[in-house]
């Protein structure tokens, strides 16, 4: 069977590269169909600016050369702009849009104000790609359920987030110079406030911040035992991971920090790293809290609690880091999500015909 994973999507970004690697893991040929975009923030700009850029690629997919034998587009992150263009291409659309972009930037980041113009097209943005594909597919169950009410259309499917297993190995060892490593973007879903006060909860443990954006502000009083990275390069991510005492994933207040899984979380997970993250409905999805994972109030005081447990309990570090990466191999493998990202465009293929 032969893909074309098609559109304005990000290059690099873990959701897109996991969900082509894990296609391929299961036998499908994987065509990138791509017109240049976003690039980093900037796919959150969304100003006027944009809309010149976005009319070009556009035109471009339209006429982009599909091979003959393409049985059906996924359209990726952030894709909400190119499912009207995949419809032309008269084959399945499954959509892969990863999140809503009125949920992101309004309810979670607070870009524009509820009621504005700017929110009112980003929903209207939502509703229209998720009716217009065959299938949209989400990252959890709780986010599945979120998107079909929003759009009103029949419960998406789920495909979990993953890691690419290429980079993300089992490499974790305890080791004595312990620290806790925070990855990902500083925005509001990441709870860096929560974080930063934790660490002001525990001067003795070093913390590593690895990442840029919106609320990097906070970073300027952070204490001196953390230290700030804005940028690594994605392939010594997993060193950085293996190097860890632990891995802290999202703290977060928003309703969307409710639904998701982070990037992060799977990457920890596929390395080994013992996990500290919020307890939420997503969360529990995958998680176990005390076997695969510690899940934690999304407190100062929790998140520093379970850190210190870490650190002071070698049983628990090690108890945690072997289950953890069980329930990766378990349901998050790309050889378990190649299946299930192929059964779901076999669906698509059904139901066009």
């Amino acid at each position: 069977m032969r893909v074309a994973y098609f559109g304005t999507w990000e290059r690099g970004h873990p959701r897109n590269e996991q969900t082509i690697s894990a296609l391929r893991s299961a036998g499908v040929d994987v065509d990138p169909v791509h017109v240049d975009v976003w690039r980093d923030e900037h796919k959150f700009a969304l100003g006027p600016s944009a809309l010149p850029r976005l009319l070009a690629a556009e035109a471009r997919l339209s006429v982009a050369r599909l091979a003959p034998d393409t049985a059906a587009l996924i359209v990726g992150y952030p894709g909400q702009f190119d499912v009207p263009i995949a419809r032309l291409r008269r084959r399945p659309v499954v959509f892969n849009p990863m999140v809503s972009l009125y949920d992101s930037l309004v309810d979670d980041r607070a870009r524009f104000r509820p009621g504005s113009l700017p929110a009112r097209v980003l929903r209207e943005l939502d509703v229209r790609s998720f009716r217009g594909a065959d299938v949209v597919v989400a990252d959890t169950r709780a986010h599945a359920r979120f998107m079909a009410e929003w759009a009103g259309i029949e419960e998406p499917e789920v495909c979990l987030v993953g890691a690419e297993e290429r980079l993300f190995k089992a490499a974790w060892r305890r080791t004595e110079e312990f620290h806790a490593l925070f990855v990902g973007k500083l925005i509001p879903l990441h709870g860096l406030d929560v974080i930063l006060e934790a660490a002001r909860l525990l001067p003795d443990v070093a913390f590593r911040v690895i990442g840029s954006g919106q609320l990097e502000h906070l970073l300027r009083d952070r204490p001196p035992n953390v230290d700030h990275v804005s940028w690594v390069e994605y392939s010594r991510l997993p060193g950085e991971y293996a190097a860890a005492g632990c891995a802290l994933g999202i703290f977060g207040a928003s309703d969307k920090a409710q639904r998701v899984i982070p990037n992060k979380a799977f990457q920890a997970l596929a390395v080994g790293t013992p996990l500290v993250t919020a307890d939420s409905p997503a969360a529990r999805e995958l998680l176990v809290d005390g076997r695969d994972a510690i899940l934690v109030d999304r407190s100062p005081e929790s998140v520093a609690d379970a850190i210190r447990q870490i650190r002071d309990s070698p049983e628990l570090a090690d108890r945690l880091s072997r289950e953890g990466r069980a329930t990766f191999e378990r349901e998050a493998s790309e050889r378990v999500l190649g299946l299930r990202w192929r059964a779901v465009v076999e669906s698509a293929i059904a139901r066009r015909r």
